[in-house]
């Protein structure tokens, strides 16, 4: 019973990351064991000191998601708050991003769905 419920849940997944969409150009992708990202950032590649927006999708679609950068070696994140837009469909938009200094940084979804919060996260280095 067990590996029927872990089977379809995992068929599931594949099928949300084989219909994750996101129109526009070439994207990153992040895979979590509940969730798939695709995201750009324009403009692209990111400069330090730069504000920038982000485009993504994730699926399945979640109820609502936060986006955020941190930098673990220095213990702190952006300097500024974004906002994000939801375009339907699992689609959103982030604006008001910069990272200001130069270095690792880790690009950070909060996905919340099913009553729970899920982080996915990509390593970014600038430069």
């Amino acid at each position: 019973m067990m590996r029927a419920a872990l089977a379809g849940f995992l068929l599931a997944l594949c099928a949300a990351a084989q219909a994750c969409d996101l129109p526009g150009g070439a994207a990153q992708k992040i895979e979590s064991a509940r969730h798939l990202v695709l995201y750009r950032t324009k403009p692209a590649p990111l400069k330090v000191g730069e504000h920038f927006v982000l485009e993504f999708a994730v699926c399945p679609a979640p109820e609502s998601v936060r986006v955020d950068a941190w930098m673990p070696e220095h213990r702190h994140g952006m300097n500024y708050r974004p906002t994000v837009a939801a375009l339907g469909e699992g689609r959103y938009r982030a604006e008001g991003l910069m990272l200001h200094m130069a270095g690792r940084w880790e690009l950070v979804f909060e996905v919340r769905s099913g009553g729970s919060v899920e982080r996915v996260a990509q390593v970014i280095r600038l430069d």
